[in-house]
């Protein structure tokens, strides 16, 4: 095959496929004609020489409405595969391709089961994944192969992938892009001297100008200059295309032209349904050969039992150029002839309809229920579009539109949800409609770039709806309204009427929802409440994970850390189980931020990398902001400055975007850290200041109380004491009111730390006194500040002991600039420490550790990778670099080495 002025291109393709291992793929982009297919074709055929397998699929535009048509297509060689894979991951699988039925498929459980798949397929030998047109593929399909291309890793298997200039799912998926520009003029010359080698000399120069290095167009317009018409300079090059092909068409015989309708609206291109369908517009039977001179005026091309045009501009060109009538006769053959496949008959009568049609769009609803089965959200919503469009009746048309936007804030795809929500909003909405309509929105992003007065309002229509008798309606609306008490800060009138309304509720106080919005609201009023609520129901985690995802970010409101750890690492698997990966990153944040203030760095670290990527996947920015900055405070607790530096600014932009104030301040936290450890402690102490300023977009209500203790260890080396019992005097009320466990560990340090000789060592004493378990690095930093004190009064040798407690929490903990700090005090002290040898924490990275932890536990690489989304070919891999990393050659030795970062 000669491809002219593609050598570059072609260069990258073929190395490609000699080494796919270690690449994810390529994206080629370009203009309709402008030889993507020509490059994928010779990149299939060097990939056969090479004893690669080639696994393809093609979207169409007739198929964009079916959910997981261009999975199916893919994967349909490999189809005996699906039997070996995990039961979770085959029977999403299974029920997306509609093999099977079952429950409602997570898309997420239907991509690891691909990348399962496509993983267990290389292991005999390479695979080469083609999606041609995957501007057309069904979305379902497109995020899947989206999902297989961000974890592809190490396993033999590269995707080469075919789009119009545009966006979709696949643009940031990874793959290397392609653009391909037109033709040179030497290249452009070259490709019309070899497809039509005697042309005159004007027509030449007047088909090379018209082209403009057009490649199909150098090979299609030849075969028009007859009509010179066809090569008007006002059109559009596509539609000059287009009209080539039509006047094809034209010249046919009309049964071939009525075959070519029914095949080009078709979205399967059997040629036994084109045929059959073609006899019901003809009123008699067709054979074979209607398609003959369709072929002999090469639009289209039999293969295997299919009708393929030649290109998608041929297909397109077709129903153009027809009449309504003859449109409308042809979609209705085709609803006749797939009379037994309901969702296809559906859409082709949709096609054919001239007005509203409420049996059609009750089918057309009953379409999207089984496309919402298979996990097919925008197949879906699609469905529930036409249907309202075909609706007969308003109540029944807002509903429909209602429904898909809630399918569409539920896929994260926000502007559709508006696009939808508008369109019910055109016509007349009940109040139940109405509360419908302006709670879907609310969603997003948790309001965080919306009005705070916006919380206000959903507070009243949350009491508007309860009072219709629509209590759960009204609990969610409220939980969305309290959400947004985290991220931005309403004031206290907001917060009351929040409380006001919940208080009016008729649901029980021991609702997990309503203790979640108590502390949401008012974590400090309630705290103390909430927080015995919390305590019982910490005893019953794991039986709905949603459930305990909103618990532990209720406690980590309330200060109470090592619940909200408990808490969301209860949700984490049971949200990896169900494959709701919107919602785990979510889980995983307040994870990470919660361990991070226990001192739990070797559990934080995996779970807020994890936080980071799954959130910048599924559009979640600013719980993504949030994990960032926790990742910079683990860095600078670690002692690497630079890095916190760095994951602090670029946490701070993510939070800066719409003021997402949890974000801001945990920034301010780790620069305060960095600054602390630096020796900077001016800076520290200005730096976390800003959270207890109701001005500056750091402050955030909650957080702000549970740093005392590093505000304090900042002003006392400041010299700012004074300042800093001020502070404590606007903290203690606050004490007073709420049993917050961070709270009050902060509130009798300062106390100990800002406290006269006379009172210190008692305060000190009831600090370390005080229960700490399950908070290591608080009890460590008690003991550093009291050790300091004793040693500044000249109470050496009892100031050792409580310096080598902290020495040794610290080193066991990973937090090596407080070990350091612990060091020089006792080298003060005149005690000597022996240097702090490197462990999986400094050896692995947060991806690593987290495999290693899960092997540790005794999971398969199998197992591994359900939990990870990830292909056990992957974490095999890891594992192979994770084992000489640590110096172990099997997993017992792998659990004893994970096992000491916890001991």
């Amino acid at each position: 095959m000669t491809l002219h002025g593609r050598d570059a291109e072609l260069k990258e393709l073929t190395e490609l496929v000699d080494g796919p291992e270690g690449r994810v793929g390529v994206l080629v982009r370009g203009e309709a004609g402008i030889g993507k297919s020509a490059l994928v074709a010779a990149a299939a055929a060097a990939a056969s020489v090479a004893g690669t397998r080639v696994l393809r699929t093609t979207g169409a535009e007739a198929e964009q409405d079916l959910a997981y048509a261009g999975l199916h297509q893919l994967l349909h060689p490999v189809r005996t595969g699906v039997a070996g894979l995990p039961a979770p991951q085959r029977t999403a699988l299974e029920t997306a391709l509609g093999l099977a039925e079952g429950p409602e498929p997570s898309a997420y459980l239907v991509g690891l089961a691909a990348l399962t798949l496509l993983a267990d397929t290389a292991a005999a030998k390479p695979v080469l994944v083609i999606a041609e047109d995957a501007h057309w593929l069904d979305r379902a399909s497109a995020d899947v192969l989206a999902f297989v291309a961000r974890r592809i890793e190490t396993e033999p298997v590269a995707l080469l992938v075919t789009l119009r200039d545009g966006s979709g799912p696949l643009l940031d998926a990874g793959l290397a892009p392609m653009p391909l520009d037109r033709l040179p003029d030497d290249a452009a010359a070259e490709l019309l001297d070899s497809v039509a080698p005697r042309l005159d000399p004007m027509v030449r120069t007047r088909l090379l100008a018209e082209s403009a290095g057009h490649p199909l167009a150098l090979t299609e317009l030849p075969a028009a200059v007859a009509d010179l018409d066809v090569l008007d300079p006002v059109l559009p090059l596509t539609e000059r295309l287009e009209r080539t092909f039509a006047s094809r068409v034209a010249t046919l015989p009309q049964a071939t032209r009525a075959a070519l309708l029914v095949a080009a609206l078709n979205e399967t291109g059997s040629i036994a349904e084109t045929l059959a369908a073609t006899g019901v517009v003809l009123g008699t039977p067709v054979e074979p050969d209607v398609l003959s001179p369709a072929v002999d005026a090469r639009l289209v091309e039999f293969v295997v039992g299919c009708v393929s045009f030649r290109h998608p501009l041929m297909r397109s060109a077709i129903p153009a150029a027809a009449t309504l009538g003859d449109r409308r006769r042809a979609q209705l053959a085709l609803a006749e002839t797939v009379r037994e496949q309901p969702d296809r008959r559906a859409w082709h009568q949709a096609r054919a309809a001239a007005g509203p049609d409420e049996t059609v769009a009750a089918a057309l609803e009953t379409a999207a229920d089984r496309a919402r089965r298979r996990g097919g959200a925008a197949a879906a919503i699609a469905a529930l579009e036409q249907a309202a469009r075909l609706s007969e009746d308003p109540d029944a048309r807002a509903d429909r539109w209602l429904r898909a936007a809630e399918l569409a804030v539920e896929s994260g795809r926000r502007e559709t949800a508006e696009r939808l929500v508008r369109e019910a909003r055109n016509g007349p909405l009940s109040a139940r409609r109405k509360a419908t309509a302006s709670q879907l929105l609310s969603g997003f992003e948790d309001g965080v770039r919306e009005d705070p007065a916006r919380i206000g309002e959903l507070a009243a229509l949350a009491e508007s709806v309860a009072a219709d008798g629509q209590d759960d309606a009204a609990t969610r609306i409220l939980w969305g309204a309290a959400m947004r008490c985290f991220w931005a800060e309403p004031g206290a009138t907001a917060r009351r009427t929040l409380l006001d309304v919940a208080a009016g509720l008729p649901i029980s106080d021991d609702d997990p929802r309503l203790i979640a919005v108590a502390a949401y609201v008012a974590p400090f009023e309630r705290g103390t409440a909430v927080l015995e609520q919390l305590r019982v129901l910490a005893g019953a985690t794991g039986a709905d994970p949603e459930t305990d995802r909103y618990l532990g970010s209720a406690s980590l409101q309330v200060g109470a850390f090592d619940l909200a750890a408990r808490f969301s690492t209860a949700a984490v698997p049971g949200l990896r189980a169900q494959g709701r990966l919107g919602l785990l990153p979510r889980a995983l944040a307040v994870q990470a931020w919660s361990r991070v203030r226990l001192g739990d760095l070797a559990g934080a670290a995996p779970s807020a990398a994890e936080a980071v990527r799954l959130a910048q996947e599924t559009g979640q920015p600013f719980m993504g902001g949030l994990a960032l900055a926790v990742q910079a405070e683990i860095a600078a607790l670690r002692g690497d400055h630079k890095q916190a530096s760095a994951l602090a600014d670029e946490a701070e932009r993510a939070g800066l975007a719409a003021g997402a104030r949890p974000v801001l301040a945990t920034v301010q936290l780790a620069r305060g850290l960095v600054a602390s450890s630096e020796g900077r402690y001016e800076d520290a102490f200005a730096d976390l200041r800003r959270l207890l300023d109701p001005a500056d977009p750091a402050y955030q209500l909650a957080l702000r109380a549970y740093c005392v203790t590093e505000l304090t260890e900042a002003a006392v080396r400041a010299g700012q004491t004074g300042a800093m019992r001020e502070i404590l005097a606007e903290l203690e009320p606050l004490g007073a009111v709420s049993e917050a466990p961070a709270l009050h560990i902060g509130l009798r340090y300062a106390r100990a730390v800002l406290a006269p000789k006379e009172t210190a060592e008692d305060l000190f004493t009831a600090a370390s006194q005080a229960d700490l378990s399950g908070w290591p690095a608080e009890r460590g930093r008690i003991h550093l500040a009291f050790g300091e004190w004793l040693r500044r009064q000249r109470r050496v040798v009892e100031s050792r002991a409580h310096l080598r407690t902290a020495r040794e929490t610290f080193d066991a903990l990973g937090l090596t600039a407080w070990a350091e700090r612990a060091r020089r005090e006792l080298r003060s002290a005149g005690e000597s420490s022996p240097n702090r040898s490197p462990d999986a924490r400094d050896k692995l990275t947060p991806h690593e550790l987290s495999i290693a932890q899960l092997a540790a536990e005794g999971l398969t690489n199998r197992e591994i990778g359900q939990r990870l989304y990830l292909s056990h070919r992957t974490v095999g891999t890891h594992l192979h670099r994770i084992f000489p990393k640590l110096g172990v050659s099997s997993r017992a030795e792998l659990a004893d080495a994970v096992q000491a970062l916890g001991d």
